[in-house]
């Protein structure tokens, strides 16, 4: 026989109220007036404002009323003060809790209207990414660190243009509405440039203009950008950025690094040497994955870091998307609680003939 499910904490909480007036009711009973347990009846409806709307806790609060007028007379208290003040506690706890639940009635619409808003926007900054490319089939996952929120300071996008498949993945320095503004400037300027720029380089200027007339201080974007053409290789331009992990057909990993260290993206008014692109072979059959250091830098309870390197096995699925969420699921299940910061990964899998330059995205 199956394992019963256990019931989720918002059953056990709407049960509450009838609970401990139960227990109130029999403790009062066998334990006679002297004890003086009739003002606890008051408790039914403060924990009905917990869970449901107003009307609940109203409906609570008269049920409590009703019992608590019942072993009033049961123990002859209305004899004296102590029933009224019973009463009397009833329905003043009963009057805070529908307040309290109307409050929190008018929170949780805010916060459902908020939630909706901040649902579209993400959609808008971080669109889906076609399932195929030309020759390429793409996968993504994304895991911000923030609760509730699907996008932080990670990005990723792909782009089919006259000069190839073009696919950027980066990281924002720091985490909340600032970096996903940074991140929407970042993945603005790169849907643009990638149809214009004629090749890698001039692309990656594009995206160094328009971060540095955005950003202050120190802040900066590690960026990687990828380009796939017609050739069985991809173009790669590192700024300050994870190596990308090379999964060949037979089974061997590749982390190619590139000729010489560049800074990310908004630190070259330091003066630094610009990014020279490097190749990569990239043929069918062949895996690309282009991820931030949400990934490698993921740690289990002892310190280690994920192995990346170590769980090619799993992303040998048939299918790029079901290989990736396994990819994702295992990152989750080495990482020592919740995730200390964005980890974003996207899958580019060779898995047909050879595209054209200006293959379309499906």
């Amino acid at each position: 026989m199956a394992d019963r499910k256990p019931l989720p904490s918002w059953t056990l909480l709407s049960w509450t109220p009838v609970l401990v007036m139960a227990v109130v009711a029999v403790t009062d009973i066998v334990a006679g007036p002297g004890v003086g347990f009739l003002p606890l009846v008051s408790l039914g409806p403060a924990f009905a404002g917990l869970v449901g709307g107003w009307r609940r806790t109203v409906a609570f609060g008269l049920a409590a009323l009703v019992l608590c007028v019942g072993l009033g007379l049961y123990d002859g208290l209305f004899d004296g003060r102590r029933g009224y003040t019973a009463l009397a506690s009833v329905a003043g706890v009963t009057g805070v809790g529908v307040a309290a639940a109307v409050m929190r009635s008018h929170r949780e619409h805010e916060l459902a209207s908020v939630r909706s808003i901040a649902e579209v926007a993400q959609r808008v900054l971080l669109r889906p990414v076609p399932l195929t490319a030309g020759p390429l089939q793409v996968a993504v996952s994304y895991t911000s660190a923030v609760a509730e929120a699907r996008i932080g300071g990670d990005l990723y996008e792909v782009v089919a243009s006259p000069h190839g498949i073009r696919v950027i993945v980066g990281d924002v320095q720091g985490k909340g509405l600032a970096a996903v503004e940074t991140a929407a400037v970042v993945l603005g300027a790169f849907r643009e440039a990638a149809y214009d720029e004629p090749d890698l380089s001039g692309l990656g200027e594009r995206l160094e203009r328009s971060v540095a007339r955005e950003l202050e201080g120190e802040k900066f974007v590690t960026a990687i950008l990828a380009e796939i053409g017609t050739a069985h290789e991809a173009v790669l331009l590192s700024y300050g950025h994870p190596a990308p992990m090379v999964v060949r057909g037979d089974g061997t990993v590749d982390f190619p690094q590139p000729h010489s260290f560049a800074l990310p993206l908004g630190l070259g008014v330091h003066g630094s040497d610009s990014p020279k692109p490097y190749r990569v072979a990239f043929a069918p059959g062949d895996q690309l994955l282009l991820y931030t250091d949400g990934v490698t830098e993921a740690r289990d309870e002892t310190g280690r870091f994920y192995p990346v390197g170590e769980r090619t096995h799993l992303l040998k699925d048939a299918d790029a998307h079901r290989a990736l969420e396994t990819l994702r699921e295992d990152l989750a299940q080495h990482s020592a609680g919740p995730p200390h910061d964005d980890a974003a990964m996207l899958l580019l899998r060779y898995h047909g003939h050879e595209g054209g330059k200006s293959a379309p995205l499906t």
